[in-house]
């Protein structure tokens, strides 16, 4: 049976490609890109030729069936995209989905992916990270998503264009503060590749100043776990108890404990009145 293969081609350097990926890419019947002209530089490289179709965000609802329609008719497909790995942050994934439906095979033929690239040279944190993509140009959107993120402890992925980083890193401070570490990758596996390590204030600060050129990849640090308490529950409620044994009312003595360590106000005062069996 005919299958959509999902082909991963490079983020910059030509010589990324894997031999697997260029051997799909000279067996299938036809290759679906993002962009024909960006994809043909890449065939021509490798003086691949097969017919080539466009499938974008723009064109997919009209193109995706007759994609599969062929497929179905038994033809094999590739999909590729400008870089990297289709599907990713990418109509691609759609077509899969549709190929899915229809009871089509999908394979994939794995290669470059910028963010995993970026995270892996960034200096921060990988052992859990979340990957957010471009983030929304349209306001309320922007804001939600990253209002979603303010409490968020893993190392975070943006993907973002040049003319669009100041707005982002203006975004980004204002949400998680100067101070949070960030690394800006930038022209990955490409001749002015360039890893900048700094923290977002002093990143917004230095852009302003000069013109950000290329494709970005921004590995942001997740914020700091939660402190947790050195006073334990039991010593708090000992130190809440000598309060009141001086004179202070539970609820003052409890506000003042919670304040000197740390813990919770509600949670402290709950105990109490469980121990003490009423209010005093």
């Amino acid at each position: 049976m005919a299958k959509l293969y999902v082909v991963g081609t490079p983020i910059g350097n030509m010589a990324d490609i894997t031999y697997r990926a260029v051997e799909t890419l000279k067996s299938v019947d036809f290759i679906c890109a993002e962009d024909t002209r960006v994809t043909l530089k890449l065939l021509n490289h490798y003086e691949i030729k097969k017919p080539v179709i466009s499938y974008h965000e723009h064109n997919e609802d009209t193109v995706g069936d007759s994609i599969c329609d062929r497929i179905a008719a038994g033809e094999n497909a590739a999909i590729v995209t400008d870089a990297g790995m289709p599907c990713i942050s990418d109509p691609g994934e759609r077509l899969v989905r549709r190929c899915y439906e229809r009871g089509i095979e999908v394979t994939v033929v794995p290669g470059p992916v910028a963010c995993a690239s970026a995270l892996a040279i960034s200096g921060l944190d990988t052992s859990r990270f979340s990957f957010e993509g471009f983030l929304s140009v349209n306001r309320k959107n922007r804001a939600a998503h990253l209002a979603q993120l303010a409490a968020e402890q893993r190392t975070m992925l943006f993907y973002e264009a040049p003319h669009k980083l100041i707005a982002t890193l203006t975004d980004l401070t204002a949400q998680f503060g100067p101070n949070r570490r960030v690394a800006l990758c930038r022209e990955l596996t490409k001749l002015h590749e360039q890893v900048y390590r700094t923290t977002l204030g002093q990143a917004l600060e230095h852009y302003q100043t000069e013109a950000p050129r290329g494709e970005f990849v921004l590995v942001v640090e997740g914020c700091a776990p939660p402190k947790e308490p050195e006073t334990s529950l039991e010593d708090a409620l000992a130190a809440v108890d000598a309060l009141c044994a001086e004179g202070m009312s539970r609820r003052d003595a409890v506000k003042q404990v919670s304040s000197d360590s740390g813990i919770g106000k509600n949670q402290l005062y709950r105990a109490a009145q469980e121990r003490e069996g009423g209010d005093g």
